[in-house]
């Protein structure tokens, strides 16, 4: 696989073409710039896209962009695009809004029309990251920058010591989406740079959220019990994440209720018992480690609920927890890579059964996806849940060649709620939202993309897509320097356009892509020709049979139309007769004409 993707990346870059310099000058707003033809040989149209801040050109296959909207006044600087000081960060929905969060604060977007984003809030609040979380009427907001404030002032908090520092978690009431309220801000040792909603069945009065800080440990006498020590000394704000318990009835009263030793060595006790030292002296690809592979923090979360289980991306280690006990998770599993620089994020497939974690190496602001990188580095890896362990199947990079002024490396994603299949669209910052499959976790496949050019051809400004995410039928992404993308999956040959009509029936009143949850179809007619396309897709079926199945199918559509529900059972179980059960897209299909069968008798 690496060798005809390394072959594929070669091909891209000989079909790159060569910019006009000097179009776009370092200081100055960006403009149009001239870009050559792509060469007729070019392996992907990816590869050679005219640069530009708000027009580059762009590449698209199975994404269609239908709505857009820059950063609001005030959250961007227009002389330089890629100042993190005001760069949009993470996402999260509620209903018919987006939460966009931003360095400078968060925005607030009515998706009811989703090609129509319309700005509601802005929230001017500096401090960093301003990773988001929404949970009912709550927002929660990570804060781990020394400038963030706890009355969300812009005029920083000078010194070693300052009683007016936030930097933790906010937590906003947002039941009138024109007018947030900090309704609580909890402080923490190193900040959060991200948060996640941790829920439990057997708690239903609170809210949990788990807070990984990465930052520096604050000083003790800012804040009570912040120690900044190795790990000999057991009061050491290192190698230990911190649990916020949130009563749903007083917010107010948020507080942290444990901070666990989740990296202990259940040996000897250490709690610094995973990687503490880098795999190799430099990074195989010879530079210097970047960031640092060892773990003394979880860089993000990803909470599973319905299994209580928590899989954490920590700088060196892949984890696994179990969160029976939301206040005191415990390890299962933890597994690392001498590949990967930074454990970043994961996502687990809808059964649990797998779970993707993305290396951010170069943290986020390098270029990463040139031909002279392995599809091994920066990219996810996929691992099987077998029996509680992971057990590691395969690499996944987004194939295009960028630019040396793109930074590009995997990053934020959310599962496409496709029946049958594990698809998951994810965003590759400068390297734009790749969608790929991996429903065979050993061979995953992109199905999928949109790829922008970099802002500058001569000049390497932070941007790209921080998150991408599915949501209620639609992909919405948070663009660091241009601001929020709203895109639609169009049909190809991997991926059917009744597929996609069947994952637009799942809908969420909520969705945090860190509390994940898990997706049960509904008997449908649009699930049953998601099922009827991958069959076809298999080439598994006689022809003789598939047409005779389509025509059962449409029949029993009409009939259900004319609420002649018994009539269209029938035929559904006709056409689930004519299946091979012992093949196994078909076997999926059947049952898919089963279940409707039943639902409609």
């Amino acid at each position: 696989m690496q060798e005809s993707r390394r072959a594929r990346r070669r091909a891209g870059l000989r079909g790159f073409a060569v910019i006009a310099a000097g179009v776009i000058l370092a200081g100055l707003l960006p403009t149009a710039t001239a870009a050559a033809e792509p060469a007729p040989t070019q392996a992907d149209p990816r590869v050679g896209l005219g640069a530009g801040w708000h027009d580059a050109q762009q590449a698209a296959s199975g994404l269609k962009l239908v709505g857009h909207q820059d950063r609001p006044e005030g959250f961007y600087q227009p002389d330089n695009p890629g100042n993190l000081a005001f760069a949009n960060s993470d996402l999260a929905f509620s209903g018919n809004y987006a939460f966009v969060g931003n360095f400078h604060g968060f925005n607030i977007y009515d998706v009811s029309t989703p090609s129509q984003p319309v700005l509601k809030t802005s929230v001017v609040c500096p401090g960093g990251q301003g990773d988001m979380s929404v949970y009912g009427n709550l927002l929660f907001m990570s804060v781990e920058e020394t400038r963030g404030r706890l009355d969300c002032g812009t005029q920083g908090a000078p010194g070693t010591v300052n009683p007016e520092r936030f930097r933790g978690v906010r937590i906003f009431d947002v039941s009138d989406i024109a007018q947030p309220v900090q309704v609580a801000a909890v402080q923490t040792c190193r900040g959060s740079h991200t948060h996640s909603v941790v829920t439990s069945k057997n708690d239903t009065e609170n809210v949990y959220v788990y807070v990984s800080g990465t930052a520096g440990v604050r000083n003790g006498q800012e804040l009570a019990g912040c120690v900044n020590a190795p790990a000999t000394d057991p009061n050491t704000a290192l190698w230990r994440i911190e649990v916020i318990k949130v009563p749903l009835a007083a917010p107010r009263n948020a507080a942290i209720v444990s901070q666990p030793r989740v990296f202990t060595d259940p040996e000897t006790g250490a709690i610094n018992g995973l990687q503490n030292t880098r795999p190799a002296p430099t990074h195989p690809s010879g530079g210097n480690w970047s960031p640092q592979p060892v773990t003394s923090a979880c860089h993000d979360l990803t909470a599973f609920p319905a299994l209580d289980l928590v899989a954490g991306a920590c700088a060196g280690n892949g984890i696994l927890l179990d969160t029976s006990d939301p206040a005191s998770p415990v390890r299962l599993d933890e597994v690392s890579d001498p590949n990967f620089a930074y454990w970043h994020s994961a996502t687990l497939s809808n059964d649990g059964k797998k779970v993707v974690f993305t290396d951010e190496w170069g943290g986020g602001t390098g270029a990463r996806c040139r031909d002279t990188d392995e599809p091994s580095w920066g990219a996810n890896a996929i691992f099987d849940i077998v029996d509680g362990k992971m057990e590691f199947r395969s690499y996944y990079k987004m194939p295009a060649v960028q630019t040396t002024t793109e930074n590009c490396v995997a990053h934020n994603g959310s599962l496409v709620p496709v029946p049958g299949r594990d698809i998951m669209v994810q965003g590759w910052y400068q390297g734009g939202v790749s969608a790929f499959d991996f429903t065979d976790s050993a061979n995953p496949k992109e199905i999928a993309f949109f790829d922008r050019g970099p802002i500058s051809a001569t000049q390497l400004f932070t941007g790209g897509i921080w998150s991408a995410y599915y949501y209620n039928g639609h992909v919405y992404g948070s663009e660091i320097a241009r601001g929020l993308d709203v895109f639609e999956l169009t049909p190809t040959k991997d991926l059917a356009k009744a597929e996609i009509a069947a994952a637009a029936t799942v809908t969420y009143e909520q969705f945090n892509a860190q509390h994940q949850p898990q997706v049960t179809h509904a008997p449908s007619f649009e699930v049953v020709r998601a099922y009827q396309a991958q069959a076809e897709r298999a080439r598994t079926m006689k022809k003789g049979i598939a047409v005779a199945v389509d025509k059962l199918i449409d029949s029993a559509e009409r009939m259900a139309d004319r609420r002649l529900n018994k009539v269209a059972a029938i035929e559904l179980r006709t056409a689930a007769k004519l299946l091979r059960t012992s093949d196994p897209a078909q076997a999926a299909f059947a049952k898919a004409l089963n279940d409707l069968a039943r639902e409609l008798n």
